[in-house]
């Protein structure tokens, strides 16, 4: 059955967007992850990838023009499927709202009028907010926190709520001002990208009718879909505990939780999420904030102590076979879906060397003695990694269907470990960047990730990447490639072994690296004679200065 594609929110202010350029045309087959089009927001142009598979049928924003988010952008279906229904509720959606004409014909197209009379009948002053699209790749979004209450006064710029997205949790703030009349999604609750988020207009006004009619078009869906019988019985007995449950929550935004002695913990929901995620006891959690309440600075340096490592909640007893379920969270339901395409649609093969590092060594120990400077392994890798894609301009590229895209700018995405997985952030024009300058910028973003604090701006547009498990002591791994690159380098661990050095055996300081790379654009010649030169580079760094 076709669906319609509207214009999506690529970035938590964007309200607009202009199509820079479509890689698919009407005709053209399309796959679940390809990427459809190229849209510039108002930060940057970004890939738009399809969450659909079959056939585009219609486009509806050519290149070069604007649309607003939530607008027609495409159709996809079936080959040769109908699609002027779908073509004809959209014009007479448009014309409804301008005219506000009445729609009461029984034909096909009323479910169309009826929801376009619908959207006329939004008392003046009142604004629907839905779940927004925080990154390029989010599907669905969890709100961990609500920085404001039903009642609240809202201004323009405000901070909303706390979003988790499929990359990081993120402040999304209102575009509009107003009273905050309706929390749609609740904290902790997890909905697709454009469900009801809030409604926000003036202080007293009535949206039980919006709520209603809002309320209705998923029950349409889960009809199409025909699940099991017991499934609607079963949501409404959720939403009864749920509205049980409600007046629990206080108007402070804190959420409170019951030790087993009936005491009361208050947490912030952010917190809360985290600790559950980390099977963190909160009785065992001091908490900084106001009153005691847990906050996330808490949750991120907690230690359990030994007492609670050791208590009778963690104790299994001998013969029993038990399991824990853990949510998987947004971030890593994107690593399992984007690692998954990429090693089952890239051809992997690898490549292996060892790197004499002694002269590395003794060049970082002379640079770290001047004043102010601090490099890294890392620093000297990437440097050296960026310099060598300068002279292997083939390495440097993404596949796609029709071309082979050879990336003129080089940007090294670096991959940093975070509690739910892994996240790449971006060092722009690394062969411009001095080492010391490649160590300051991998630490700033290194430490928003881990905080969470990291943008979806700042991990986008790797034209390689980079990953170093050395620190952790491995001497030797092979990595996933972080489509659309061609290759991802891993790096291990320096260590000491017996090496041969002008027909003598002695001890050398040694580093194994190994390259994936795609084969649809990297040749094994042009992969071995890209490593050639990075092993120049690292193995005589003063290169690198000159």
């Amino acid at each position: 059955m076709a669906e319609i594609v509207n214009m999506p929110r690529l970035s938590d202010t964007m309200e607009e967007g202009v199509v820079a350029a479509w890689l698919k045309k009407v005709g053209d087959k399309v796959e679940e992850g390809e990427i459809l089009a190229e849209i510039e927001t108002d930060k940057a142009t970004m890939e738009f990838e399809s969450f659909q598979n079959g056939t585009l049928l219609y486009i509806g924003v050519q290149e070069g023009e604007t649309a607003p988010v939530d607008q027609l952008l495409c159709i996809i279906g079936e080959e040769g499927e109908d699609i002027s229904s779908l073509l004809e509720g959209g014009s007479s959606s448009q014309e409804s709202k301008e005219t506000k004409a009445d729609s009461d014909s029984n034909d096909e197209e009323s479910d169309d009028k009826e929801e376009s009379s619908t959207s006329s009948d939004i008392p003046d002053g009142v604004v629907i907010v839905n779940m927004p699209r925080l990154s390029d790749t989010m599907e669905e979004g969890t709100v961990a926190s609500w920085l404001k209450q039903e009642g609240d006064t809202v201004e323009e710029g405000e901070i909303l709520a706390e979003i988790e997205t499929d990359k990081a949790t993120m402040e999304f703030e209102s575009f509009n001002s107003g009273t905050l009349l309706k929390i749609g999604i609740q904290e902790g609750e997890t909905a697709k990208v454009d469900a009801l988020l809030a409604i926000i207009g003036p202080a007293g006004t009535d949206v039980s009718g919006i709520i209603m009619d809002k309320a209705a078009a998923p029950k349409k869906e889960v009809k199409k879909e025909e699940p099991k019988q017991e499934t609607p019985k079963f949501e409404a007995k959720k939403e009864e505990v749920k509205k049980e449950a409600a007046p629990v929550a206080t108007s402070s935004n804190k959420t409170s939780n019951s030790t087993a002695d009936g005491g009361r913990i208050f947490v912030s929901p952010l917190a809360k999420k985290m600790a559950e995620e980390k099977g963190i006891d909160l009785s065992q959690v001091s908490g900084s904030g106001e009153n005691g309440r847990i906050v996330k600075s808490d949750i991120e340096s907690f230690t359990p102590s030994a007492a609670a490592a050791s208590s009778g909640s963690s104790f299994v007893s001998v013969g029993t076979e038990t399991f824990e379920e853990v949510p998987n969270s947004q971030m890593r339901k994107t690593i399992a879906k984007r690692l998954g395409q990429s090693k089952f649609t890239a051809p992997h093969y690898y490549l292996g060397l060892d790197l004499d590092m002694d002269n590395a060594i003794a060049s970082r120990k002379a640079i770290n003695q001047l004043p102010d400077t601090k490099i890294s392994f890392n620093d000297m890798v990437i440097k050296a990694a960026a310099m060598a894609l300068r002279l292997h301009p083939k390495v440097n590229t993404q596949w796609t269907d029709k071309n082979t895209i050879i990336a003129k700018h080089i940007h090294i995405g670096v991959a940093v470990a975070v509690d739910d997985g892994l996240l790449v952030p971006v060092l722009p024009f690394a062969d411009q960047m001095s080492m010391q300058q490649i160590g300051g910028k991998v630490r700033e973003l290194a430490g928003k990730a881990r905080s969470k604090k990291l943008q979806p701006k700042e991990m986008e547009g790797s034209t390689f990447t980079i990953s170093n498990l050395g620190m952790f002591g491995i001497t030797e791994f092979t990595s996933i490639i972080n489509q659309p690159n061609s290759a991802i380098m891993s790096v291990g661990a320096i260590v000491q072994k017996p090496v041969v050095k002008d027909g003598q055996i002695v001890v050398g300081n040694v580093m194994k690296i190994t390259l994936a790379c795609d084969h649809r654009t990297v040749d094994g010649a042009t992969g071995a004679a890209f490593l050639q030169t990075f092993q120049s580079y690292i193995e005589n760094p003063i290169v690198m200065y000159m």
